[in-house]
């Protein structure tokens, strides 16, 4: 067996969870996965409709899976329902030991209800169980997004036993009302007679993403003390966030469920992918060191992480009144951080539900060449 990377596990050793942001059936089928688990520390793994889509375009793993989609003639929503959760479902038994180790904490795999439900609670209340229901594995986490419209969806799927993966969370605010619809599912889930130990959530909080607004936005306002404060909005908003989630998880309410066996819904650092070639390409994983959270990486950000990171404990709980200082500058050039949240939230959307479009065109293009292919032989 290969030796562990260093630099992966000084990371875990911190109390960081290195879940892989990628999956796709070639890496499921030639080992890599395994391999990633057994050298990089990945305890984990996400997935999203854009790297399904991908996933899907690049070469001939499913076109055996297609073919016999197409003979039943299945519909375009039911054959992609089938192929991404068969991949889900695979990824899930190879993660099970990781599960089992970690008494559940880890050892997870996510699969995104269809963004084009976003703003629709009851459709995704209902996608959501049919996902759960469908992978039928313990270690899948369905993704449900921080819409003002998916809290409720959050709430009803944690009250009937789903681990819930909510993902698209851009502001302080809205991951309050996040870890709030987490508590009150908690507190069905008990009235219901769940056994609160086997549901877990994460809260997946945007990082890159602030900074690729915010940057734009002080570029615009052109002055020496706007440009100083580029490349580090991410940072303080993503540890506000964690300030917020040691305040609620905390409390007396918390201290309750606890008591019933509950566990913690823990902060995912997302979108971890520099954009900005001029910032340091680990700078939004070694920053963002600290117990009791999970690190959610693209291939690439995992591969320089392992090659070069220079990781050096607890970034986050002793920078909290300079994350502060750092947002309230950002008025101070006059970035409003409100609406650049908005902004984000509705861009995150958008882009889900563009890649969910790229999706259904490659599985029609793909059942369409095989029935022609079934037809002529």
């Amino acid at each position: 067996m290969a030796d562990t990377n260093a630099r992966t596990q000084a990371l875990s050793d911190v109390g960081v969870s290195i879940w892989l942001d990628d999956l796709s059936r070639g890496l499921i089928q030639s080992g890599d996965l395994q391999k990633l688990i057994d050298e990089k520390n990945v305890v984990g793994v996400t997935t999203n409709p854009t790297i399904f889509a991908g996933a899907l375009s690049n070469g001939e793993d499913y076109n055996e899976q297609v073919r016999e989609l197409a003979a039943k003639g299945a519909t375009l929503e039911d054959a992609t329902f089938d192929i991404t959760t068969s991949d889900v479902r695979h990824a899930c038994d190879i993660m099970k030991p990781v599960y089992d180790a970690t008494d559940g904490q880890d050892g997870r795999v996510s699969i995104e209800v269809d963004p084009r439900m976003a703003h629709d609670t009851d459709a995704t209340t209902a996608m959501a169980d049919k996902l759960w229901k469908s992978v039928d594995r313990e270690n899948v986490m369905i993704k449900i997004p921080a819409t003002v419209e998916g809290l409720p969806a959050i709430t009803t799927a944690i009250a009937a036993g789903i681990s819930v993966n909510v993902t698209l969370i851009f502001s302080l605010e809205r991951y309050r009302g996040v870890m709030n619809a987490y508590l009150s599912g908690l507190e069905q889930a008990k009235e219901n007679g769940h056994d609160l130990s086997k549901i877990r959530s994460v809260a997946s909080f945007f990082v890159s993403r602030v900074d690729t607004e915010i940057d734009k936005r002080l570029d615009a306002a052109g002055s020496a003390e706007a440009k100083g404060l580029k490349g580090k909005a991410g940072i303080a908003n993503a540890r506000l966030a964690y300030q917020a989630f040691e305040e609620v998880f905390s409390t007396s309410r918390w201290e309750t469920l606890k008591g019933a066996g509950a566990r913690v819904q823990r902060p995912l650092w997302a979108s971890t992918g520099v954009k900005d070639p001029a910032y340091k390409d680990t700078m939004y994983v070694v920053d963002l060191a600290v117990n009791d959270v999970v690190n959610t990486m693209p291939p690439k950000t995992l591969d320089a992480v392992a090659d070069h990171a220079e990781v050096d404990g607890d970034q986050v709980t002793t920078h909290y009144a300079d994350a502060k200082a750092m947002l309230d500058a950002l008025e101070g050039v006059g970035v409003s951080y409100s609406d650049v949240v908005k902004v984000l939230e509705d861009e995150g959307v958008d882009k889900f539900e563009k890649s969910w479009a790229e999706l259904l065109d490659s599985v029609q293009g793909e059942l369409d060449a095989a029935s022609k292919a079934g037809a002529a032989s």
